[in-house]
């Protein structure tokens, strides 16, 4: 059995763009560790600082900061997040 790509993402409950990332990645069947930053700034902060952005969700495919939702379905459109969600 092989194994996937380790993925984190920063969230807070009350973003839509968070939810819709969290959607896509489930229909794809991968596992992924979600950091709740709704009521936490230092992790707001540790994403920010990551990430280089201020907004969520900040997503990280084995360590490396993908962005935010548009940038993970774009991935995804172009077939590339198949590629990175596959184990090196």
């Amino acid at each position: 059995m092989s194994e996937q790509a380790r993925i984190k993402i920063y969230t807070t409950r009350y973003c839509g763009y968070c939810h819709a990332a969290k959607a896509l990645l489930e229909r794809k069947g991968v596992a992924f560790e979600e950091v709740d930053a709704t009521d936490d700034p230092s992790m707001r902060q540790e994403a920010a600082t990551l990430s280089g952005r201020r907004t969520v969700p900040q997503i990280f495919i084995d360590g490396r900061s993908i962005g935010g939702f548009d940038d993970l379905n774009a991935l995804d459109r172009s077939g590339e997040l198949d590629r990175l969600l596959a184990a090196p």
